[in-house]
């Protein structure tokens, strides 16, 4: 197999936690051989010694960091780098710990994707906000209710909308407004649904993953 240099199809995301509560950091890496991971805050090398408690994984090509009680000194920046022997690539976000209230804020983002006729479409996101917010799926700027063809879940801070069985007249532009009394935040992805060429269709000018698709992410702090 030919050697390929990490590539991160999901870089990490900026995440607000409340103090006492749990933050995680999530990557999904690409690469051959399998790439070596290794965590930073703040330019310094992170491990159990060096911050107690904390988890660090690899597995599956997902890289996760799980500080299960925060406190405002865990605030800063965290940078996961994927080395092998072809190259190196790093992805960095911020770790904000609030005693208060927070804005919304996308964990993890809709992700723009292709799915074959017939199938089974899944879009989750993971919003966090202190209050907690109130979390709607728009389609082509309509907002899409529950129902037995388009079923809205939440586990915790992730929100998850499932088409049943798509069809082509299921595509188009999705997003998810999450809302709280001090901020808006929202992520917009494209789906398309087709046949049998596959092709992914990106929206949005902020980032892109390694595959191409590009995604939104927005946020609106409200004044007091």
């Amino acid at each position: 197999m030919t050697t390929k240099a990490p590539t991160f199809t999901q870089p990490l995301q900026s995440v607000v936690a409340l103090e006492g509560s749990a933050a995680t950091f999530e990557a999904h890496i690409s690469g051959f051989p399998v790439p070596e991971v290794s965590w930073y805050r703040d330019g310094q090398v992170l491990s159990a010694a060096a911050l107690p408690g904390v988890q660090i994984s690899f597995s599956d090509g997902r890289a996760r960091l799980v500080i299960p009680t925060v406190t405002e000194a865990n605030s800063g920046r965290y940078t996961v780098q994927a080395t092998n022997g072809s190259g190196q690539a790093t992805s960095t976000a911020e770790l904000l710990v609030t005693a208060g209230t927070a804005p919304p804020n996308f964990s993890q983002r809709l992700q723009s994707m292709t799915a074959r006729q017939g199938s089974q479409v899944r879009l989750d996101v993971r919003v966090t906000g202190i209050p907690t917010p109130v979390v709607k799926f728009y389609r082509d700027g309509v907002e899409i209710k529950s129902s037995p063809d388009f079923k809205i879940l939440q586990e915790g801070d992730l929100y998850s909308l499932i088409i049943a069985e798509a069809y082509p007249e299921d595509s188009g532009t999705y997003s998810v407004n999450a809302t709280n009394s001090v901020g808006r935040a929202t992520s917009t992805a494209e789906l398309l649904i087709q046949g049998n060429r596959a092709e992914v269709a990106g929206h949005g000018n902020q980032s892109s993953n390694g595959s191409g698709a590009i995604c939104t992410n927005s946020w609106q702090l409200y004044q007091q």
